[in-house]
């Protein structure tokens, strides 16, 4: 059982000195940035860095700059190297500038040993106009995942405040996915780095919504972010008790803790464990279900 990343670790494009790092940082995912955290007069010297560093032995995702930029075409080059395992689309709006990036990493075959996956798209939501085309875009051929950028969706549209403010467009969100069948969604970053009981909020919050992972700023936060995206002690203990009474009874309807168990209920605990057992089996979380 193959499961999505939960926690996608960005680091800047012109830090090479902390690529490594943050391959050992315990996130599912690192993404090197060559948009937002790098200035505009060293856009360059971060693509060469990168370029030299990529290797098929540790694939990454690559956030490149926004189609329309005058670094797009260059870093969709650049993208084409086997090192490069999916490409974070920024400010995605249109289906025609997914394809121009599938085009690209299509340019060159992938290494030997990958498994034949092919390199996908992991399409970020930053504006009215992505927001607007997101199920036209989680339907486009190669991408894997829709992201969202909440901080630069909230500037475009004007917006303050943040999780209630959000909630409606998160919703849509988590709904376009399912409708096309991707991975749950990617939740976008909480800004503050030195604040576990923000960063746990913000990623149960998600969880709760039915995004499956969130973008990470600083290593500190990947823990709370794995921990929150995997099933509790809580969730663990219902479920091996949901599929124990539900065998026992042979298929016939049973009541547990004064809750039928029905096909769909179920079918829940069965995931569950499915995905407990996915992650290595160890017990992350001590929430209720």
């Amino acid at each position: 059982m193959t499961l999505p990343a939960r926690s996608y670790l960005f680091v800047p494009g012109n830090r090479p000195e902390r690529f490594d790092k943050a391959l050992s940082s315990g996130a599912d995912a690192v993404i090197v940035d060559l948009e937002d955290a790098v200035a505009p007069d060293d856009k360059g010297q971060a693509r060469a860095a990168l370029a030299g560093w990529l290797s098929a032995a540790h694939p990454v995702v690559v956030r490149i700059n926004a189609a329309g930029t005058r670094w797009f075409d260059d870093d969709l080059k650049l993208c084409a190297h086997p090192g490069v395992a999916a490409v974070m689309l920024p400010k995605t709006e249109r289906v025609e500038d997914v394809a121009a990036v599938v085009r690209a990493l299509d340019t060159v075959a992938q290494p030997a040993g990958n498994g034949g996956g092919e390199r996908t798209v992991l399409a970020l939501i930053e504006s009215a106009a992505g927001f607007a085309n997101a199920l036209a875009l989680a339907h486009a051929p190669r991408v894997a995942r829709i992201a969202f950028g909440t901080i630069d969706f909230q500037l475009d549209l004007g917006m303050d405040g943040g999780h209630e403010e959000l909630l409606w467009f998160r919703s849509q969100l988590v709904l376009a996915s399912r409708l096309a069948q991707l991975a749950a969604p990617i939740d976008g970053v909480t800004a503050a780095i030195d604040d576990p009981v923000a960063i746990e909020h913000d990623t149960a919050l998600a969880r709760r919504i039915g995004f499956g992972g969130k973008l990470c700023i600083h290593p500190r936060q990947v823990g709370a972010v794995n921990r929150g995206f995997a099933p509790s002690d809580g969730q663990l203990a219902w479920a091996r008790h949901i599929v124990a009474a539900a065998g026992a009874a042979g298929g016939a309807a049973v009541a547990v803790g004064g809750e039928m168990v029905d096909r769909p209920v179920l079918l829940r605990a069965q995931a569950i464990l499915r995905e407990h057992a996915a992650r290595g089996g160890a017990s992350e979380r001590t929430e209720d279900r």
